[in-house]
């Protein structure tokens, strides 16, 4: 089937939008977009790709469900647009990334910066109803997700994969820890922060990797 992605992801994944679970799944997304209201807007389900081409791709956040609340999800974890109030992830991830690095929180939550420099803003599931949290898991977008992480593993060499929580570190379990740097803690979730992501230096931790490995690090401002 015909699925808008950006060409380098396309040529990677066309064989999964042949799958018969892949078939299934749009056949329910696009009855879900015509039912009910759906977050990320239908041209922004691969947003996450479209701005991060598969041969720019050096780091990987994995993320569990679009934000579910209007106006917020564009698309890529944890991000939300210009103007939108910053969820309390995000807040701490910003605060992580101040202690950490220095970086003073940014007035946008809107990730796009970092997804434009090789950072892929991954959730596992790619859709989800309005006020509805989890409502497009098992559906097929897990099994799409994995197969995406195990072509990013396979193929390329020396990224960093960060894995914040139980769900995201279980989806991350096959990752070769030979090849690339995985970095796992808690999630930054208000009920979990002060149990290990505070603190985790996660982002200078990705640079020193990158820049070992000749790779131009990230920006996280």
């Amino acid at each position: 089937m015909i699925v808008k992605i950006e060409t380098g992801w396309k040529s990677k994944l066309h064989s999964e939008f042949e799958k018969e679970y892949f078939i299934r799944l749009a056949a329910f997304i696009k009855e879900e977009y015509r039912n009910a209201s759906v977050y990320p807007p239908g041209s922004l389900i691969f947003n996450a790709f479209d701005l991060c081409p598969f041969d720019s791709v050096k780091a990987v956040i994995i993320g569990q469900d679009p934000y579910h609340g209007p106006g917020q999800a564009h698309g890529l974890c944890f991000s939300v647009r210009d103007g939108v109030e910053f969820p309390p992830s995000l807040i701490n991830i910003f605060k992580e990334i101040k202690e950490d690095l220095g970086i003073q929180v940014p007035s946008s939550g809107n990730l796009e910066r970092w997804a434009r420099q090789g950072v892929l803003l991954l959730n596992a599931t790619l859709t989800v109803r309005a006020h509805h949290a989890g409502s497009h898991q098992r559906k097929g977008w897990e099994e799409f997700t994995d197969y995406v992480i195990k072509v990013l593993n396979d193929e390329k060499q020396n990224m960093v994969f960060f894995l914040w929580g139980a769900y995201a570190q279980k989806k991350g379990e096959s990752i070769d820890r030979s090849k690339h740097l995985v970095l796992e803690s808690v999630h930054p979730s208000p009920l979990s922060a002060a149990r290990g992501f505070f603190g985790n230096k996660h982002f200078s931790r990705c640079n020193e990797y990158l820049i070992r490995n000749g790779i131009e690090p990230v920006n996280w401002s």
